[in-house]
């Protein structure tokens, strides 16, 4: 068993491009708490931010914690609030934002491996 206070993980700014107002939290992964299949990240997104629009080959799943938006998936949009869970498929274009007042926080797992390179 690994436990892990979140306020301990560094949280930095997401400096991709197509991100704005955008933090990271790493929680649980391979390096630091030696989770053999699965990492555990959180992100905060600021009011009027959003993520990149991206896509890639693994499969990701999100669970919005506090706030709302909408994520953007193909050519669709779909509104969420606190106490969603997304799935993203495999290749699907996707897209986070911040519609609200608030900060948005949801936490994203995603398969060790590529999808865990930093």
């Amino acid at each position: 068993m690994h436990i892990v206070d979140v306020e301990g993980c560094e949280c930095s700014q997401v400096e991709i491009e197509g991100a704005k107002g955008v933090r990271m939290q790493w929680l649980l992964d391979e390096r630091a708490s030696h989770a053999p299949n699965f990492a555990m990240r959180r992100f905060i997104v600021e009011p009027g931010g959003y993520t990149p629009r991206h896509s890639h080959p693994w499969e990701h799943e999100a669970y919005v914690v506090r706030g709302v938006g909408e994520v953007y998936h193909g050519s669709s949009v779909s509104s969420f609030a606190p106490d969603t869970a997304i799935l993203i498929e495999p290749d699907e274009e996707h897209q986070f934002r911040n519609t609200g007042v608030e900060p948005l926080e949801f936490l994203c797992m995603v398969p060790n491996g590529p999808a865990t390179e930093r």
